[in-house]
Parts: structure tokens; sequence; C-alpha cells
């Protein structure tokens, strides 16, 4: 070849070399010189990081007002972080968050309204591990070792709790405890003292009714449940809740008959088994609320104000109030059940982890436990927040709890916790208590294969 055509070939290359180090060098000159927003990095979420204009995506069960009211607390996480955060709400929550995740599109984070669902998309490996995440002394500061237990799906840390519920309450006429100088009894045997000194008096100590159309039985398998927890460890209900503690057991058994004690009483219960069969659930609190009561003292859940005449403002009224279900056996504490909302990350960015903090933290809370209707059950929520004397009680007792766990019947196959647990439980009542062996056993021969 010529020089001639080596010298321009040289200085094409050595031309197209000197053009390609400069462009890189504007490139890099570019990233070093974009500005990091320091609006977005000082929060205590994103570990320094800029991660503003990302997106974080997040599915659950809940919808209208309380997607709203959800999103209101996202609201300080998103002007901190400069993070969208998009959620999702869906009456089909539970199937489509499982075919989502079969078919490779999960969401960031899910919201799941119980345990359940969770359990079985971890086990298959879906589901980040917030042990990974999270050191245990952090979340030991934001959760009780109840929550933290039931956090666990074998060795994982499935996910972050963001809302609970309580059942173990019993309601209370309070005038009537007031003018008798009644007092709020602290165990079982108290409870059980304070029903005979009721019924001494000339009161009928208790309103039970569990009629709930084809679901009639429910209120008692949560009596049951309630008891079983006083009893044993957790590790015998979780037993029974796998299947691997069979109905028909001593322990199981032992709980009906302290139920029993009270239910099949005839000086206990407004209106005997008739009454309990055939008065509707929502009804069960209204005899406390006559004047003067024809009973004093209900066993329900939070959420039973919803069924008062007024809607709950009996309460603020004076009228009525609540104490926690007393302990049984001293060695097993202060059990409560109840029901919550755990939050399980999918994915693995820096945004979703950020999210995940947030929500392991009580200011994730804040705006809807002011809103009222919500319970935290983060260690740092102040009692503060919550707009009444009433729901500073749940999340006071929620908070106390030695163990927490789900009602059974919920976690139980739906055949046996929606169908013979309830079926057997009108049974038991129908009789009494008597057949109980047989009873137990059909729910046990109704498990699936």
């Amino acid at each position: 070849m010529p020089r001639t055509k080596w010298s321009v070939l040289l200085i094409t290359v050595l031309a197209a070399f000197v053009l390609l180090f400069a462009g890189c060098g504007d490139d890099a000159e570019d990233a070093a010189s974009e500005p990091v927003n320091e609006e977005y990095v000082n929060n205590a979420w994103t570990d320094g990081e800029d991660l503003s204009g990302t997106t974080v995506n997040i599915f659950g069960a809940f919808v209208d007002v309380d997607a709203e009211r959800f999103e209101e607390t996202m609201v300080p996480f998103e002007e901190a972080t400069g993070i969208d955060i998009v959620y999702e709400g869906s009456g089909d929550f539970e199937t489509l968050v499982r075919v989502r995740s079969e078919g490779g599109d999960p969401p960031d984070i899910a919201a799941f309204p119980q345990p359940g669902l969770m359990a079985d998309l971890t086990r298959q490996g879906y589901i980040q591990d917030m042990g990974e995440w999270f050191s245990m002394d952090y979340l030991q500061e934001q959760y009780s070792d109840a929550w933290i237990d039931l956090s666990y799906v074998d060795d994982v840390i499935a996910g972050v709790w963001y809302r609970a519920n309580l059942k173990s309450l019993v309601w209370y006429a309070k005038p009537v405890f007031e003018d008798e100088g009644y007092e709020i009894p602290q165990t079982w045997d108290e409870l059980l003292a304070l029903s005979d000194q009721m019924v001494e008096d000339g009161y009928t100590p208790w309103s039970i009714s569990m009629e709930s159309s084809g679901a009639t039985g429910w209120v008692a398998t949560d009596w049951v449940e309630d008891v079983l927890l006083r009893t044993e460890p957790p590790e015998v209900y979780d037993a029974w809740v796998a299947g691997e503690l069979p109905f028909n057991s001593p322990e199981i058994k032992r709980a009906l008959d302290i139920i029993g004690e009270i239910w099949f009483n005839e000086d206990y219960v407004l209106g005997g088994t008739d009454a309990i069969l055939t008065v509707p659930f929502g009804d069960g609190p209204t005899p406390l609320l006559q004047d003067p009561p024809f009973a004093l003292m209900h066993r329900q859940a939070s959420f039973i104000t919803g069924f008062f005449p007024e809607g709950g403002d009996e309460v603020e009224q004076g009228l009525i109030d609540y104490f926690y279900l007393p302990s049984i056996d001293e060695e097993e504490g202060k059990p409560v059940l109840g029901a919550g909302d755990i939050y399980s990350a999918f994915t693995d960015r820096p945004e979703v982890r950020a999210a995940m903090r947030y929500l392991s933290q009580g200011i994730s809370t804040k705006a809807w436990v002011e809103a009222g209707g919500f319970v935290s059950p983060h260690n740092d929520a102040s009692l503060d927040w919550y707009p009444s004397p009433v729901e500073r009680g749940y999340a006071e007792i929620i908070r106390e709890a030695d163990t927490f766990r789900f009602d059974a019947s919920d976690l139980m196959p739906g055949a046996v916790g929606a169908g013979t647990f309830w079926t057997g439980m009108v049974d038991w009542v129908n009789n009494q208590g008597e057949n109980v062996d047989q009873i137990l056993d059909n729910i046990d021969e109704s498990y699936p294969e």
C-alpha cells in the first residue's frame, strides 16, 4: 500500500479514537457532575441514595376508603424520597397475586390480609427474606416478639406487619359495674367468681349469640381458639391449625369443657342455649345496652361496635366498655387472638427495600391511625395518635400480648374451618356439651386427604 494511503488511514483511526475518548470523557463528566438531590437523600429509608423517579407497586385486597387511607399514609414517604408508590386493590387479590407470581409478573410488594397464602408463596420461593434485609435488632425495635414469630415461614422472615385486629375482648355494662363496685377480672377464676356474684345480685352475667345464617358456628370457634391459647403453648395451637393435632384430643376437649362451664350454666346465659343458637351474633351486645341491662357481659371482637344501635357512640357515652379476656393458665401469659395484614416483597431493588423499611415503622400508619378504625402493631406507633380511648386500649392490649395468633378456622382447609368446625360447634351446643367425642371425630374425618 502506498505511504500516503497508510498516512490517511492512520490519521483517520487516531481521529476516531480521539472523538471516542472525548465523548466518554464528556459522559463521565456529566455523570460525575449530575447533582444529587439532597431533598431525597436525607431520610430514614433510602440509605443516603437518591432514588427519586423510581416506582414501587403495591398490591392488596382493600379498596375504596381503605385504599384512600393507605395512599395517604404513603405520602410522607413519597415526599421524602421522590419514590412513587402505586397501590392497586382488588377483591380478587388472593387469586390474582398467585397468578401473577406464577406468571412471572408479581407486584413489588403485596399486602396479605391473612398469612396462609403468604406462607404458600414463600415456600414456592417467590417472596424475599426480610432477615436478609433487616437485622434482628432492628426488627425487635419495631415489633414485639409475638409479631416477629408470626412473620416466620420456616426459616424465612416473610414480611413486615402493618395492621392488627383484636378479638380477645369482653364487653360489659359499665354503669352496673360502677354501681355495684364490680372489679375487672384479671384471671379466668376471677371471671367465674364475678359471674357467680352477678347471679347472686340478681343479674344475668352473659349474653351469647351465634346465629349467622350459613356461617352459624363461628362465634363458638372463636371461643375455642381463645381458650386454647390460654391453656396450651402456642406450638400446640399451631399444630392444631396445621392438622397435626386432632380435634378429638385432650387439649381441645379441655377447652370445650372450660367454655361449657359458662355456656351451659342456665344461671349465666340470657335465654340459655336456645338464645345462643337463634339470636343473631350482631344482636349479642344489645342486652347490655338496655335500661336496665338484661345481661352484663358479652365476648366479641372489636368490630362489634359497628353493630351497636348507635354505631359505637355508646362507648364514648359511658354505657359500655371492654376488658381483655382474662388468662387461664398463668404459664401461657397474655395471649391475644386476632388478625392482621402482613406486607411481603417479591422484588429486590433499592426503592423496594426503602418502601419495606418505611412500612416496618409506625410512621407509615400514622395517618390511618389518626383517622380511626386502625390499630398499628408497631412499637414506635405513638398511643397519642389514636383518636379515642377505645382504639388506644386496643393498641395497648396488642402491644402487651405475650402471644398473638390468627383465627384458627380461617387458616384451616375451608371444608373444616368454614364447614365442619362451624357445624360441629352447633351440634355441641344442641347437645349441651354431650356426645363430644362423636362430634370431634366427625370434624377430624372431614379433613381433606
